[in-house]
């Protein structure tokens, strides 16, 4: 008679601690580069799933003042009226480095190259931590082109 009991609180207590630490597990994220394009696969954890985010030094404040004094709007995607929001993603590495910059939407050749030129141009963050312990991360930011 205990056993239908213990297996009734038992099994979702189970099934919300596998998803727990599935939670902590860092996903793999492929990326292409060089002339001859090969794969190469790192392990990064998403931003939701870490103990401390990964952050620009001085806070969002300061990333917002970066972007604007860095960006540099093309002056023909200017003249000609075109804006919208560069979705990139990229990875906060251990050490703070950003790596993996990329486009996941994008709004219009210049535009989006502008946004990946800012994203390297950044200084390093502070890492994201699990545990204490510095660890890569996946990060989406959008830029935004506005006249």
């Amino acid at each position: 008679m205990h056993k239908p009991i213990l297996r009734f609180i038992l099994l979702p207590l189970m099934a919300i601690l596998a998803l727990t630490s599935r939670a902590q597990s860092p996903k793999h994220i492929a990326s292409v580069t060089g002339t001859p394009k090969v794969q190469i696969s790192i392990d990064v954890y998403d931003y939701e799933s870490v103990d401390v985010h990964p952050s620009f030094p001085g806070g969002d404040t300061e990333m917002l003042r970066f972007i604007n004094g860095e960006r540099k709007y093309p002056s023909k995607a200017y003249r000609d009226g075109i804006e919208g929001r560069v979705l990139c993603s990229f990875v906060v590495n251990k050490d703070g480095s950003l790596s993996h910059i990329s486009v996941l939407k994008g709004v219009e050749e210049s535009l989006n190259r502008e946004a990946v030129r800012i994203l390297s141009k950044m200084p390093a963050w502070d890492a994201g931590m699990v545990d204490e312990t510095p660890v890569p991360v996946y990060c989406i930011l959008p830029i935004a082109f506005r006249r």
